[in-house]
């Protein structure tokens, strides 16, 4: 199968944004090619945004290149076009980890007792098991280690990691006056066993407040927080989504 000149190998698996493709001739490695997907409340509100794949690929290709930069572990390559991102394979945890730097959202509702705009420093760190049948639930490190998916050491590593990652690219958000909130990542073990950052970081992975300001978020959550979901309010997203690929190009990490 070929798109845009790319030969791909065969499917290997389809999220609801994303699509994984054998890379012929190197079974370390794949393709990840990016969908027109905009999905929220586990899939129950899902829609298609025209170009939606081209702007995720060219976020997650930005961050992943600071990432890199930094030091950071990750199965980012390089970009291959516009929506194919070339990485290597992993096997992915099914584990979303959340560096939380400001209380909001969901974070609230589980905690009351909080205030909004309260402040976690360090970022504070949950982890939720992926599935959307039980609505992603919160696990803790007793939970990962029983039902086999990491060591009490790698869960000390990923922890220590995430944060790594949230430093970079906060530092790097800072240097264009936008506040990092928090931020959703995801691990996954290349050929050899090793962790590494995976998936996708794009703007369905974070907060993003310029100056620190929620009405003028710069996110997903914006599509979240519809009321009706018209043409002209996803194109809003898009343009939201366009602006962020395009800060995304000029960061740098002070």
């Amino acid at each position: 199968m070929t798109n845009n000149n790319v030969l791909f190998g065969p499917l290997l698996t389809e999220g609801k944004t994303k699509k994984i493709y054998a890379y012929p001739g190197d079974d370390s490695l794949v393709y990840l090619a990016g969908k027109d997907q905009i999905t929220a409340g586990d899939g129950a509100r899902h829609n298609e945004i025209a170009g939606k794949s081209r702007l995720s690929t060219i976020t997650t290709a930005n961050v992943f290149r600071l990432l890199n930069e930094g030091q950071v572990a990750t199965h980012f390559v390089r970009q291959i076009d516009d929506t194919v991102l070339l990485v290597k394979k992993c096997d992915m945890l099914p584990i979303e980890h959340v560096q939380r730097r400001i209380a909001t959202g969901s974070y609230l509702k589980r905690h009351p007792e909080v205030s909004e705009g309260t402040r976690f420093d360090p970022v504070l760190i949950e982890t939720f098991l992926k599935d959307d049948a039980r609505h992603d639930p919160q696990i803790w490190s007793e939970d990962i280690i029983k039902l086999g998916l990491a060591t009490e050491q790698e869960i000390a590593w990923m922890a220590q990691e995430g944060r790594r990652v949230f430093d970079v690219l906060e530092r790097a958000w800072n240097s264009a006056n936008v506040t990092l909130v928090d931020l959703k990542i995801e691990f996954g073990r290349d050929p050899e066993g090793k962790l590494l950052v995976a998936d996708v970081i794009d703007n369905d992975s974070w907060r993003l407040w310029p100056e620190g300001d929620k009405t003028r978020m710069l996110d997903k959550q914006v599509y979240r927080n519809l009321q009706e979901v018209t043409p002209e309010a996803l194109q809003g997203i898009a343009d939201l989504y366009t602006l962020v690929a395009d800060l995304t190009g000029k960061l740098t990490v002070k």
